[in-house]
């Protein structure tokens, strides 16, 4: 129900945008299909990953490493997985809806997506880069511990 009313609510605002300034909703338009463009590979190459991933990993495997009487190994599992993998926050939240229907918990995947869009193992050396080693390795440590509370908090709250 909340799907058709966001819906709705965009097409008035679209409809509204349109008859105010013709041009700029033009404008906008054209950038939104133009970041769908840029997005659209990542998107598609996660799809790709996650599928061929449920394809040869049936239900029982990911529910004895993920599921939710995977208990404490199976948040590590998760944590450290999500810290090494780079993925964008938009395809990591509909990864994590698959992973629950798939009969993962919600402690593993709590730590997975909180891990995804909080660590990264991958772009360390970048954001070293930036703020340097010693701030990097703190941000990413801090978040890791943090993420790894999240999911025990949620295994609590939701499990």
């Amino acid at each position: 129900m909340t799907t058709y009313v966001l819906y709705v609510l965009a097409f008035v605002g679209f409809f509204i945008s349109f008859f105010k300034d013709k041009e700029k909703t033009k404008q906008a338009l054209i950038k939104a299909l133009k970041s769908m463009e840029n997005i659209m590979p990542q998107f598609l190459s996660i799809i790709v990953i996650v599928g061929l991933m449920l394809a040869f990993v049936d239900t029982n495997t990911i529910s004895s490493i993920m599921g939710g009487k995977s208990g404490f190994l199976g948040v590590v599992f998760s944590t450290v997985i999500g810290s090494i993998i780079m993925v964008p926050t938009f395809v990591a939240f509909s990864t994590a809806n698959t992973l629950l229907n798939s009969g993962a918990g919600y402690a593993q995947v709590a730590g997975l997506v909180s891990t995804l869009t909080f660590v990264g193992i991958m772009t360390f050396s970048l954001e070293a880069k930036y703020i340097g080693k010693k701030a990097a390795f703190y941000r990413n440590f801090f978040a890791f511990l943090f993420s790894f509370i999240v999911a025990l908090f949620m295994g609590v709250v939701l499990g």
